[in-house]
């Protein structure tokens, strides 16, 4: 029978003698001198009333009690740190917001702030929901918003998302370019257009889809592959250069030089998803959630007008995936 309750730091210094069976690297994976370590193990044995290990010049070893310890001892050790995570304070939350501009996502992100002052809300802006995705299966970023129905379905599937609005999508046209003359260009006016929409950009994989899909049979060519411009001014010059259209959402930065106009007959819709880690739990993305559902309560985010043109993925067309 156990004596006593176990220290958590002998169980740890246990499963590094066992993993390691040296006792050496286990005191220099934790940390710790040799001497140290060796004593812990001896406290445990003697708190356990069992020999864990068998010693010998040329090996140690585990024995059938410390066989049997353990799994029990990875169970203990995880339940440990679950319980501290549960209680330690939440570090700040990184939400990728896709561009430095207007956009549904920085109003979300600023009504959370707003619901939660004591979390800390990191923005970034980086473009693209395929490499944001990337990066949050890696840890190295927690939220970001993009039309997550237009993943590849292995990374999807590794990603919670909530939808967040269907965003009306705008033409951005070049001063002087005929259909900037128009207040609302309808879809069939693009016919004969090349219009860009990130082709041969690896971050926007899933904005290319959605492109493609919409322009298919409307006699709408994809523009090629185009250097990426970072930042507005560097976009608008980009764009004074090539004169190219470019497939934009209504709420998309003005830039100098250019006329953004909405699409219409239909209005085609992009669905805007917040998405993030599957098992994330921090209080910065319960104001999120919060935050989304109120805006979109707000300013009729998830209503579809009657004529609007949504993706197949949403509808169940030949091309939903």
């Amino acid at each position: 029978m156990i004596s006593r309750d176990v220290d958590p730091r002998l169980l740890r210094g246990f499963v590094a003698v066992a993993e390691e069976l040296h006792f050496s690297r286990a005191a220099a994976r934790l940390y710790v001198a040799q001497q140290a370590l060796s004593r812990d193990v001896r406290r445990l044995e003697e708190t356990l009333g069992a020999a864990l290990f068998t010693r010998t010049t040329r090996a140690v070893e585990l024995t059938a009690d410390g066989q049997r310890l353990l799994p029990l001892a990875h169970k203990v050790l995880a339940a440990h740190t679950e319980l501290a995570a549960a209680f330690a304070e939440p570090g700040p939350l990184l939400v990728d917001l896709n561009s430095d501009g207007p956009s549904s996502a920085r109003s979300v992100l600023d009504r959370a702030r707003a619901l939660a002052p004591g979390c800390e809300l990191m923005a970034r802006f980086e473009s693209g929901l395929t490499h944001a995705a990337a990066e949050i299966a890696a840890g190295r970023l927690d939220v970001s918003f993009g039309y997550a129905h237009g993943l590849e379905p292995a990374p999807r599937a590794r990603l919670a998302h909530t939808l967040v609005r269907y965003e009306p999508l705008a033409v951005l046209l070049p001063d002087g370019h005929p259909l900037a003359a128009l207040d609302r260009v309808p879809l069939a006016a693009l016919a004969g257009e090349t219009v860009y929409a990130g082709a041969g950009n690896p971050r926007t994989l899933e904005w290319t889809r959605l492109a493609r899909e919409l322009f298919a049979g409307r006699g709408i060519a994809p523009a090629p592959p185009a250097p990426v411009a970072v930042g507005k001014e560097e976009f608008g010059r980009v764009m004074a250069k090539t004169r190219t259209p470019v497939l934009v959402t209504v709420d998309f930065t003005d830039l100098p030089g250019c006329a953004k106009r909405p699409l219409v007959a239909p209005v085609p819709l992009s669905p805007l998803s917040m998405v993030w880690r599957k098992g994330l739990r921090h209080p910065g993305l319960d104001a999120l959630l919060r935050a989304a559902a109120e805006l979109a309560a707000e300013r009729g985010w998830l209503e579809v007008p009657a004529g609007s043109l949504l993706p197949a993925a949403l509808t169940g067309g030949p091309d939903a995936g």
